[in-house]
């Protein structure tokens, strides 16, 4: 990623945190009594709605957590590393990243069946989760007893934790040192 990107995805994040803490809820204008106007929670005659789910495009056959609370009870209960995807909605790289990891099948085989997985569009409580900055897309490792990997980095000397579309391959294979370091470590 070049480095006036990330400077934007950085800030794209920052206006979003900043918008997040003063926004107001939308409020929904009454329904007409007179009119045959239908609420937004019912879909219209020949149109599908889809739900808002966990996997937020992430890979819909994976077992997605909803808190990194969540993440981190199940990930010791389970005696399974926990992998975090940290990213935006509105961050091309973010979607991109998303797009590469969901069409990628060892990244979804190894993720449904080895990992705990949460993907956060919001920062997370623990400082650990953002060692060298808050840039997005990240991917934390964090073991069942509740250590983040700083050990299992990405490519990027300025990024550590991040990956582009393109890093898919790294980005698997930090997943399975994940797995082996859980079994020799633990």
């Amino acid at each position: 990623m070049q480095p006036n990107l990330f400077v934007c995805c950085l800030l794209l994040l920052c206006s979003a945190l900043g918008e997040a803490a003063t926004r107001k809820p939308k409020k929904q204008p009454a329904p007409d009594a007179s009119s045959n106007a239908k609420p937004d929670s019912e879909p219209t005659e020949g149109s599908v709605t889809q739900p808002k789910t966990l996997a937020r495009g992430w890979g819909d056959s994976i077992e997605w957590v909803q808190t990194y609370e969540e993440a981190l009870a199940r990930s010791r209960e389970a005696r399974k590393p926990l992998m975090v995807i940290h990213h935006l909605e509105d961050c091309p790289f973010s979607q991109e990243l998303k797009k590469a990891f969901a069409a990628d099948n060892m990244a979804q085989k190894l993720a449904r069946e080895d990992f705990i997985m949460l993907n956060v569009v919001h920062p997370v409580a623990d400082e650990n989760q953002s060692p060298d900055g808050f840039y997005v897309p990240r991917v934390m490792f964090v073991d069942p007893s509740m250590t983040v990997r700083t050990d299992l980095a990405g490519r990027y000397s300025n990024r550590l934790y991040a990956y582009e579309a393109g890093d898919i391959p790294e980005l698997i294979t930090n997943m399975k040192k994940a797995k082996i370091l859980l079994h020799t470590e633990l």
